[in-house]
């Protein structure tokens, strides 16, 4: 069939849209091809020119700042400093021994330092730099950046590291931090990568630990040109990372400091909290360690001098001690009772000295006993024997039930390391722990803070709080992130009857103030500053009939380790609550003789703000008074600094 003469003109056309199509892609892949040429070959030419003379572009991470920690009216106390340190990377510097012993011509080396930093090169993959030195000196420094040229793959480097310029004052409550440990990144699901740069540093104990993802940020990253021998030739491009957030924390340096002063030679914890917001304004805990040795490297030496210091320097008393309360836990015993109902506020008991029960005698701490005592008498005098009594009415579920909202047998949520839960004991509690029966002996133990019950200085400064304020105040550190204000929960009232809170309060003022009060010596004689306190002695050993009827041992004759617990509690100002204090002094022996005292300085250095004023106390202590104060070893309120006796 002839094609007609339309259909080869259509024919043509089609053929020439095709020809024209093929044509236009082939001119676009020639243009695309020779844009990318001249890309490569002129845009990239520096960059191939630098690869083609074996020089390489390397991506290293540059770790973020860490944030600071500051006291409530922003005092530092855990900060950074510049350090000058000097760094290897094993897939620049080939010989690592070699380059190392160049290295160790220059700066002071030991052979020990040399050994450990060829075996963390060789452990770390051969691209990621290992710190040689951190803390040079500037001649040091400079004198390996003179020769870094024969140092392949050395780089000299300025960092920062953490230092704590208040020391001990705050090691227990910041903590410090350290380097990076495998137990560290295997208890990540997802570790940040920066935390595998090698010594790099996280938080080990305390806030440091606990606040660790606030306070580190995020790393940045730059781009840094090496030539063939390793030799940083030059950075081609820098993003910073994000700093860590700063923290200002409730502590008040300067209190903290004069407790720390104040508890001296003493293994020992005081704990002062706001009652109106439950700001911690102290938590001191003796004796403490320097902080920065453990940044730097703390050496076997240092490190056995603690673990072996029978005051256990190491451990935070404040937060993680739990000790028997004692007869500050007499209010818990007494509120239990009030609450239930089975004693009122008119109700009384005969003391003469001991309690029989199942035949066995259950001693007073006064042998000759106080006679016919009532509620706020039981307080002033310290009578165990009304304990004994009330608690036989009320039975160790009541109590326990009371001391749980008051604060104790629970693990208040801070941000420190190892809070105990302490232990408020019940018949459950004791089948499940001991697989024993409750016995009405373990209650009347219980009853005076003896036997099972355990307590932390934390724990006895929230109940005296909310004793003081009638509300569930509880306990907080932090204060601000990155200036932001936190919020304060309101706190819940009790629930307890008002007047039954009023009796505690009155007993508790009597204890210190009435002539015949156990903590009368260690009133305070201003009025804006009344003092309202229980003081409490904890047994650390069994005390037989025999010993009984021969004489018991003064504290002052026992080993110091078998001595009483001295514990004291208070608040002030009495008929306006502001600050309640806790203090526990590890075996020593009397709580209004040791304890008391120190709760007193304490408690008026919060409310002063400041050392505490003379004026507050009776004539005739402030003499000695006076002379105390001067010999504490306290810092400078601008400078933060010690004087130059004190300094260690």
């Amino acid at each position: 069939m002839r094609r007609t003469q339309k259909d080869t003109e259509e024919s043509s056309r089609s053929i020439t849209r095709r020809g024209l199509l093929l044509t236009g892609a082939m001119g676009a892949m020639v243009a695309a091809l020779g844009i990318r040429m001249r890309y490569l070959q002129i845009d990239q030419a520096e960059e191939f020119r630098l690869l083609a003379e074996e020089n390489r572009v390397n991506v290293r991470l540059i770790p973020p700042t860490r944030g600071l920690i500051q006291d409530r009216n922003g005092k530092l106390i855990a900060g950074n400093e510049q350090n000058y340190r000097v760094v290897i990377t094993r897939e620049d510097a080939g010989d690592v021994a070699l380059v190392l012993n160049r290295l160790s011509g220059l700066i002071p080396m030991t052979a020990e330092e040399l050994q450990s930093t060829l075996d963390e090169s060789m452990r770390n993959s051969p691209f990621v730099p290992v710190i040689v030195k951190d803390r040079l000196s500037w001649q040091d420094f400079s004198k390996v950046g003179i020769n870094a040229p024969a140092l392949p793959g050395v780089v000299p480097e300025v960092g920062l590291s953490r230092i704590y310029p208040l020391g001990y004052d705050f090691a227990h409550i910041v903590g410090y931090v350290g380097a990076v440990s495998k137990k560290d990144l295997e208890e990540q699901v997802n570790p940040d990568p920066v935390l595998r740069l090698p010594k790099f540093q996280i938080g080990k104990i305390g806030s440091e630990r606990w606040m660790e993802e606030t306070l580190r940020g995020h790393a940045g990253t730059r781009r840094i040109e090496v030539n063939s021998v390793g030799r940083v030739m030059r950075e081609l491009e820098r993003k910073e990372g994000t700093p860590g957030s700063d923290i200002r924390l409730t502590m008040d340096a300067d209190l903290q400091n004069f407790a720390q002063a104040r508890l001296g030679e003493e293994s020992a914890a005081v704990v002062v909290m706001d009652v109106t917001n439950g700001d911690l304004l102290c938590c001191a805990s003796a004796p403490s360690f320097n902080p920065n040795l453990f940044v730097r490297g703390i050496s076997h030496t240092d490190y056995a001098m603690l673990t072996g210091n029978d005051h256990r320097p190491l451990a935070n008393k404040a937060v993680s001690g739990a000790y028997p309360p004692g007869s500050t836990f007499k209010m818990v015993t007494a509120l239990a009772a009030l609450e239930a109902g089975v004693i009122d506020m008119g109700y009384t008991v005969h003391c003469p000295g001991y309690l029989e029960f199942g035949g066995r005698r259950f001693h007073c701490h006064s042998r000759g006993g106080h006679g016919r005592v009532g509620l706020t008498k039981s307080l002033e005098k310290s009578c165990d024997v009304f304990y004994y009594d009330i608690a036989q009415k009320v039975g160790i579920d009541k109590m326990a039930e009371m001391g749980r909202r008051l604060g104790l047998g629970i693990r208040h949520d801070l941000e420190m390391s190892a809070i105990t839960e302490g232990i408020m004991p019940d018949r459950a509690w004791k089948q499940a722990r001991h697989a024993q029966d409750w016995r009405i002996g373990d209650t009347i133990n219980a009853s005076i803070g003896q036997g099972y019950v355990l307590a932390s200085p934390l724990q006895l400064a929230v109940m005296t709080a909310r004793i003081a304020s009638g509300k569930a105040v509880r306990p907080r550190l932090v204060r601000m992130i990155d200036g932001k204000e936190l919020p304060v929960p309101e706190a819940e009232p009790l629930g307890l009857e008002p007047r039954h809170l009023q009796g505690m309060r009155q007993g508790m003022w009597d204890v210190v103030n009435a002539p015949g009060g156990t903590a009368r010596s260690n009133r305070i004689v201003d009025p804006t500053m009344v003092l309202a306190g229980k003081t409490g002695t904890s047994q650390v050993r069994n005390i037989t009939a025999a010993e009984r009827a021969s004489g018991v041992i003064s504290n002052s004759q026992l080993p110091w380790n078998r001595r009483d617990h001295a514990l004291y509690v208070g608040y002030a100002p009495y008929d306006n609550p502001r600050y309640a204090i806790s203090v526990v002094v590890e075996h020593g022996s009397g709580g209004s003789t040791t304890a008391a005292p120190i709760a007193r300085d304490v408690i008026l250095a919060a409310l002063g703000g400041g050392r505490p004023p003379l004026a507050a106390y009776p004539q005739d202590q402030r003499g000695r008074i006076s002379t105390m104060l001067e010999e504490l070893p306290l810092r400078d309120p601008e400078t933060g600094m010690l004087s130059d006796s004190d300094r260690v």
